[in-house]
Formats: structure tokens, sequence, C-alpha cells
């Protein structure tokens, strides 16, 4: 088959915006294979799979300018491709038939139309459904400046999800069982999320009484005063995105940080290094003739030494007993993200824990409150020794050049 592959990798990877995060390169090789993965089920010839894998490469090429009429741009992007080759127009017209099929609100005529259409929306009944659903939150918020709550999006894509259904039988059995599944647990948290918004919903206490006792959403300093722990229950609060990405942020600055950090140590590192070997190199010998050296000498030596030990000490890793029972887990006392705290644990007893933190929500978020706060108290070990290390070799090293000027005055 014509290299087409290649040429649509480098088109998407290079025109088409990052803001898509759906309608991204992986998405397009879901749809190649589904088509490829529809089109041998159903026993169709050569011709007909090369057609389905040419549109399926080219189906979402036009969103390099954006959503509006991005068929159309991929009919002609295939176009301009396939005539120079002296492509055949019929097989051609197939191939743009079938992208402009893929279109929401298009009935695919054919069973080529109706195959792509749902190999473009296969992964309703795959395993990386969460994290394609979550790429089309992503884009939405991003492309069309809508941002919706959690409550919000589960009914929007419950929605979609239950109107939508696959136009082949073959689809159908690939990837029917699937899609119910997550339907299913869509409903389960549309449910709850209900339950949330409604907590007196299922109470059966007198009208009068409900409105005088009216709830509204309770705060943190309310679930903080209500608990004589003085600890939240998450479960309480209903957590957005924007939660995840306070948290996403706060983890990656740490990381810069400590990058950072260590960044520094290593240029006090070599720079200490590198003037305590020149020292020793050219003016250690000279002492036997330049005796007013030793002095300065030694003050230079004594400051690359301090600053060189306050740099180790800001660089040296702190090993941990790396082990938690499960009677830690039990209790949420436990810290499963980081490794220094797992390391001696073993694999059974560190995949029940995973999975016990992925189940509590509650335990989950403290997990990672507990594990930002003692990366601060790293960081802030780290630039505590730098600023001393900075501060000794910049005095120091003042007080070292001081001491040559005395001696080569007098």
């Amino acid at each position: 088959m014509l290299d087409v592959e290649t040429y649509a990798v480098n088109f998407i990877t290079r025109n088409v915006p990052k803001e898509y995060a759906f309608h991204d390169l992986q998405h397009t090789i879901i749809v190649v294979e589904a088509a490829h993965e529809i089109g041998k089920a159903m026993n169709l010839d050569k011709d007909a799979l090369e057609i389905l894998q040419i549109a399926a490469w080219f189906h979402d090429m036009g969103y390099d300018q954006g959503k509006e009429d991005h068929e159309e741009r991929g009919c002609e992007y295939a176009a301009n491709f396939l005539k120079p080759l002296s492509y055949p127009p019929e097989k051609l017209e197939k191939i743009q038939n079938c992208i402009l099929a893929t279109h929401l609100n298009h009935t695919p005529q054919t069973d080529l139309e109706r195959i792509i259409c749902d190999a473009d929306l296969s992964h309703l009944g795959r395993r990386n459904y969460w994290d394609r659903c979550e790429r089309v939150r992503q884009e939405i918020a991003v492309t069309r400046d809508t941002v919706m709550t959690d409550e919000e999006w589960v009914s929007f894509e419950l929605g979609f999800m239950q109107a939508h259904s696959f136009n082949t039988k073959v689809a159908q059995e690939l990837y029917g069982a699937r899609k119910n599944k997550h339907i299913q647990k869509l409903e389960r948290r549309q449910k709850k999320y209900a339950k949330l918004s409604n907590p007196d919903a299922s109470s059966k206490l007198p009208v009068r009484a409900k409105k005088n006792k009216k709830k509204k959403k309770p705060s943190y300093a309310d679930l903080a005063s209500k608990n004589d722990s003085g600890d939240i229950n998450l479960k309480e609060i209903s957590l957005g995105r924007g939660v995840e990405t306070m948290y996403r942020t706060t983890y990656r600055t740490h990381i810069n940080l400590s990058s950072i950090a260590d960044n520094k140590a290593n240029i006090m590192l070599s720079i200490n290094a590198i003037i305590v070997s020149i020292t020793l190199s050219t003016l250690v010998p000279k002492f036997e003739d330049i005796p007013n050296l030793v002095i300065p000498t030694v003050v230079l030596l004594l400051v690359c030494l301090v600053a060189i030990i306050f740099a180790t000490l800001s660089t040296r890793p702190k090993i941990t007993e790396g082990r938690f029972t499960r009677k830690n887990i039990e209790e949420r006392n436990a810290n499963l993200l980081f490794f220094g705290n797992f390391y001696n644990m073993s694999l059974d007893d560190y995949h029940w824990g995973m999975l016990e933190m992925i189940k509590d929500e509650d335990f989950l978020y403290s997990s990672m409150t507990r594990d930002l706060y003692y990366l601060g108290i790293v960081l802030a070990k780290k630039y505590r020794y730098l600023s001393y290390c900075y501060a000794v070799f910049m005095y120091g090293l003042i007080l070292a050049v001081i001491t040559f000027a005395i001696v080569f005055i007098t």
C-alpha cells in the first residue's frame, strides 16, 4: 500500500495543535487499527481494506485548522496526496465519502462508511475509554472554553453513550459488552453525584422540616470543625478537576525545585573541586619559597572544603526503612507514593495497598498531601544547606582574596 502512514504521522505531529488532546495521533492510530479489525472480520477484500485505512489516516487531518469543516479539509488533503500518484478516481471518491461519513450528524450509507464510523468511536468500547474520555473533556475545555463540573461531564458523556449505537454487527460484538460496562459505571457515578447534590432526597423528614434544615455544600472549615480529630473527610467534598490540577502542578513544582537544587549543588561541587585541585598543584609546592602563601592558601582550602561539605549534604539521600505493614495501610497511615516507603515490601502487600488507596478517595488524596508535605521538608533542607554553601563560598572567597592581597602588599 502507498506510504500513507508516514505522511499522516508527520502531518498530524507537525500541524495539529496540541490543544486537540483527543483528536491526536493516538486517536488516528486507534481508528486505523479498528477499521482494519472490523474490515477483516467482515471479510472485506484487499482494495476495500486499503480504502478504509487510507480514509482513517486522513479523516482528522483537517484539525490542523480547527474543528469546523475538518472532514472537508481531510478530503482535500487526501486528494492532494493521492492524485499526483495517479490513484484511481473511483477509489479516491470512496475514501472521501468515508471521511465525510465520520461527521457525527452524518448517516453512513455503505458498509465502508459504517465501518469507519464504528472505528472512529471504537474507544467507547475499549479498555482505554476513560483516558480518551478525559482527553475529550480536556479538548472541549481548551478549544471551546467550556469547563464542566464532574457531575455535568458524567451527564454529558452518559447521554452521548446511551444515544450512540454501533452501525455494524461486528463492532457491536467487539466493543458492545465493554461499552455497556462503561455505561453502568457512568450511571453509578451519576447516582453518586446526585446523592451528593441532594443529601436530603432520601430523608423521611416532613417537608417543613426539610425547608428549615436545607443544607448547603459543606466547606473545608465546616467539615474540619465537625471532626474531632481535625481531619477533613474528603469523601464529603466533591473534588473536581481543579483539585487534580492543583496536585499535579504542585508535584511538578516540587520536582523542578529539587532538580534546580541538585544542579546548584553540582555547580558548587565542581567549582570548589577545581579550585582545590589547582591550589594543591600550584600554590602548595611554593610554600618553601614563599612562606607567606601558607595562610591565604589554607584559608582558601578551608572555604572550599566547607562549601563542598554543605553541597554534599544538600544532595545526600536519606535512607528510610522502606516498609509499611498492612496494619499501617488499614489505619490509613501509609504513604505508598514514594519509593523510599515501600522498597522493602513484598509485591503482594504493595499491590494490595495500592488497590486500597485507589478504592478510597480519602486515602488517596491524604497520601498525596502527606507526600507533598515530606517533599517540602526535603526541599527546605536542600535549600538550607545550599544557602549555607553559597554564603560560605561567597564570603570565604572574599576573605581569601583579601588575605592574598594583604600578603602580597606586605
